[in-house]
């Protein structure tokens, strides 16, 4: 109950705060603009405070180095998954606005705002460092080919051939950056957060970054009351992505894991757990504002990660009690 309980928590709080964009949207305290002014602000300033000041928080590089080896089943699980959701893409025809979102709910999930409480409520401080494990690939995974898949799919920029023309700009968008930074900082061992002198830019970056989720989610709840409730269904590509989301992810790593171990390389029950958990996520809140960035299908994106986050309370029940026995 206790995992039932703390997933249903996590999922109140993400609709309360969606309730509220959409109740303020509806009440027309926002202007025409102020959707475009939450993305820019989102993607430009906090996302890349939010990831800067959570790599630094929650790892060393003693850390990292002794994860190495469980980093392997990660994105060994991620690369499978990019690979399956292009085929899908493919043979499902998806249409393009939609096809970075679709792929990103295969692959990449909202780990820091749900995943997180969920396993400390699950597994305690023991799990944490596994935990972390799965966040680096996850956030790696996001950040490089998961945000440029969702500017690559835009539908509104295309060349003289009518193909779409390539950005190279788009290789290293503000959130990548941040978390480019923060790995030059634990490479070199500088002691960032530890300088009390500096204490004022960490919680600078903290409070800037903690206006990602809420501002995400309010976001979210705009895009429904511009929308209505009859943008969310269960069409096709929303059904596929969710399977995808949670069916194929925590399946790929869980049989990762069932390879590795018969061949020698196995883990601690407890990451094994924790990894097929994390990778059993709902969707990225920040979804939404990917799609919006890259003129896509931001109605679609808004759809699946709503539907996501309120069926992964079903989901916690049932992967729990499938991983018993890992």
């Amino acid at each position: 109950m206790t995992a039932l309980a703390t997933s249903i928590q996590s999922i109140l709080t993400i609709v309360v705060i969606i309730a509220l964009g959409y109740i303020l949207q509806k009440k027309g305290w926002f202007d025409e603009k102020f959707g475009g002014t939450i993305s820019t602000l989102l993607m430009k300033v906090a996302l890349p405070a939010s990831i800067f000041i959570s790599v630094l928080k929650r790892l060393t590089l003693d850390k990292l180095i002794s994860l190495s080896s469980g980093l392997v089943y990660g994105f060994g699980a991620v690369i499978i998954g990019y690979i399956i959701a292009f085929f899908l893409v493919w043979a499902l025809k998806v249409r393009p606005g939609r096809r970075g979102t679709f792929i990103n709910m295969f692959v990449n999930a909202n780990t820091i705002f749900i995943g997180l409480p969920l396993n400390m409520a699950l597994f305690g401080d023991k799990a944490v460092p596994y935990f972390l494990m799965y966040y680096v690939v996850n956030t790696v995974s996001t950040w490089t080919l998961g945000a440029f898949l969702m500017s690559w799919d835009d539908p509104t920029k295309q060349d003289t051939d009518g193909k779409q023309a390539f950005n190279w700009k788009k290789l290293l968008p503000p959130p990548l950056l941040g978390f480019l930074v923060a790995l030059v900082v634990l490479l070199l061992r500088i002691p960032f957060i530890n300088v009390s002198w500096l204490s004022f830019a960490v919680n600078s970056l903290d409070y800037v970054g903690s206006l990602v989720t809420p501002l995400s989610l309010i976001y979210i709840g705009i895009i429904l009351a511009k929308a209505g409730f009859g943008a969310i269904k269960f069409d096709r590509d929303s059904i596929v992505a969710l399977l995808g989301r949670f069916v194929l992810a925590p399946a790929i790593i869980a049989t990762l894991i069932i390879l590795g171990g018969k061949a020698g390389f196995g883990m601690p029950s407890l990451e094994a757990q924790t990894l097929i958990v994390q990778a059993s996520a709902p969707g990225l809140a920040v979804l939404p504002i990917l799609a919006t960035e890259g003129h896509g299908d931001v109605e679609y994106a808004t759809n699946v990660v709503t539907l996501s986050t309120v069926l992964f309370a079903v989901v916690v029940p049932v992967i729990m009690l499938l991983i018993q026995g890992i």
